[in-house]
């Protein structure tokens, strides 16, 4: 399944691990994540938010319905940027979305084809190249350690 990795918010769906599971055609993934978090494997069917099948806490986003009805690409691009929806996000207990203020203005300067070219350099293990998801901390080919979301959260500087 080809997964869009751009978001409206900012997050890059290419670390997410529904997204890489849905993209390496990862069906024991999807069925631990499905377990995990105590839904049908079916819902974890997910071509990213921009795509066109989307996995329900995605197709249910706020930021994500706002700029579709908006026509925008992304949430910098509002007049009301940064909304409270997207600060809230950002500042949740998901340390993911910590990223999103940095992501958004990373776009916003050097295009999405150049910040998507770096978020794969980004979220690609540095010993052999594999990609990995957010709350990996060790690369599931080589062994060798991975800055995951919970470390990044905590140098991120917005």
């Amino acid at each position: 399944m080809k997964v869009h990795h751009d978001s409206f918010c900012g997050l890059n769906c290419g670390a997410c691990p529904v997204g890489l599971a849905n993209e390496r055609d990862d069906t024991v993934t999807l069925s631990r994540l499905a377990k995990e978090w105590g839904v049908e494997p079916s819902l974890l069917s997910c071509s990213g938010c921009r795509g066109e099948i989307t996995i329900p806490f995605c197709a249910r986003c706020e930021m994500r319905k706002c700029a579709i009805s908006r026509g925008h690409e992304f949430c910098f691009q509002c007049d009301v940027f940064p909304c409270e929806a997207l600060t809230r996000f950002r500042n949740d207990d998901m340390p993911h979305h910590s990223a999103v203020f940095k992501n958004l203005k990373r776009i916003s300067e050097m295009g999405v084809g150049k910040w998507l070219q770096e978020e794969n350099d980004r979220w690609s293990c540095p010993a052999c190249s594999r990609r990995f998801s957010w709350y990996e901390s060790v690369c599931a080919s080589c062994g060798g350690p991975l800055l995951d979301a919970v470390a990044e959260e905590k140098q991120v500087v917005d």
